[in-house]
């Protein structure tokens, strides 16, 4: 048997008043996911558990199988791993954006959480420059792709800080928003002040601005935790596999996972990824392989964005372009199985993460398959099955055994 899951970011979202009451999911055309809900199985799954933050890495954690409530310890940690950063077991990692940043009168507001979606080339030399300005012994940053990276602090304990992703105050002041509570709260203040002085009159901004783009005019420190300790998919479940994404995030929980993970030359996290890259990549690597992750970003960029037309495009290229070819590719297998799944919403009314739960559809049925004729947000209501729990998904599609 060979295993396919297919993550599309983000896609979920709420009804919108202003087309009918009906969801992004509901208006785009997707006759491809449309196909494996009619002719599969659906149901929910509560991928992010109460009391958890509704971020990419606590849902996508329960994606691959695993219990937030268990092996959670922060989300930069594991694009660490991802990134081949490694940590000591007093070392606390931090996501670290490239951001814009505007005055407003008298306030700062978050502009843009990703700096234009700025080229990984001008970021990987603006990051450089931080890292020798503000870098030390005990600090280190690290390049990553377009405006995602990593800052790691040696020996230092941050219990109890509180630090806020910048895509949650898009368009807000960033005052209310800064460093709260526990330990360091200071120190990366200080650091986030000191980025601003340095990318402020960099080059590569100076150029930005006079072209009429968004500069990376500071970093945004978030996402902080400790390395993490998780049993492989291998050993849980006896299956080996890949994973395949642009965003470090989602490697990071594969290579804990103990997966291969496959590096996709042109894929960008964005609506400019390599849709066939990764389809071809992922059918090469289940010839050799049990179980791959395909993971694709842009439905949630958009998202975060609040723009309806291209979450649009996002949904409808993601059919066409990964969910259609999918469909086609696993013809040369002889038993198979697909996993459709969002891990989080990603409304535009809110341009930001839910926690609400989340469909998903797999094909071909395990057992009887249900009425729901679409791949969308009713089969929340009209799907067959219901993992409170989500994380117990995973069973389920491997096995066929629902679980309590």
């Amino acid at each position: 048997m060979k295993y396919i899951v297919l993550i599309g970011d983000g896609m979920t979202d709420y009804p919108l008043p202003d087309h009918e009451g009906k969801t992004p999911l509901q208006l785009a055309r997707t006759p491809n996911m449309d196909k494996i809900a009619a002719a599969g199985v659906t149901g929910f799954a509560k991928t992010v558990p109460n009391g958890f933050p509704p971020g990419s890495d606590v849902a996508n954690l329960s994606v691959f199988g695993y219990d937030p409530a268990e092996y959670y310890t922060g989300r930069s940690p594991l694009e660490a791993v991802s990134m081949g950063v490694p940590l000591g077991d007093n070392d606390t990692a931090f996501r670290c954006n490239l951001v814009t940043l505007r005055l407003a009168g008298a306030d700062v507001i978050m502009d843009d959480y990703s700096a234009g979606h700025i080229s990984t080339e001008d970021a990987r030399e603006l990051i450089l420059h931080v890292n020798e300005k503000l870098g030390n012994e005990s600090i280190r940053f690290f390049p990553g792709v377009s405006y995602r990276h990593l800052m790691v602090w040696k020996d230092r304990d941050f219990s109890g800080l509180s630090l806020v992703p910048p895509h949650d105050i898009t368009g807000r002041g960033i005052k209310e928003h800064l460093p709260k509570g526990g330990a360091g709260g200071e120190d990366i203040h200080e650091l986030l002040t000191g980025s601003q002085m340095l990318l402020k009159v960099h080059p590569r901004n100076k150029k930005k601005e006079a072209d009429g783009g968004k500069p990376a005019n500071s970093i945004w420190l978030w996402g902080q935790g400790k390395r993490p300790a998780m049993p492989t998919f291998s050993e849980r479940f006896g299956l080996e596999g890949s994973v395949i994404s642009a965003v470090d995030l989602l490697k990071g929980i594969g290579v804990c996972a103990g997966f291969n993970s496959i590096n996709v030359p042109g894929a960008t996290g964005y609506l400019d990824t390599n849709y066939q890259g990764k389809v071809d990549a992922a059918l090469k690597a289940l010839r050799e392989k049990d179980i791959v992750f395909l993971h694709v970003e842009a439905p949630d960029e958009a998202g975060h964005q609040g723009k309806f037309d291209l979450k649009i495009q996002a949904l409808e290229e993601f059919d066409e372009r990964v969910v259609g070819k999918v469909l086609e590719g696993m013809k040369e297998f002889v038993d198979y199985r697909i996993l459709l799944v969002t891990d989080h919403p990603t409304p535009l009314s809110m341009k930001t993460h839910a926690e609400d739960p989340v469909p998903f559809a797999i094909y071909p049925a395990i057992g009887e398959k249900d009425d729901v004729g679409a791949f969308d947000e009713r089969i929340l209501k009209h799907g067959k099955h219901a993992f409170k729990e989500g994380f117990r998904l995973i069973d389920f599609f491997i096995s066929g055994n629902a679980l309590p």
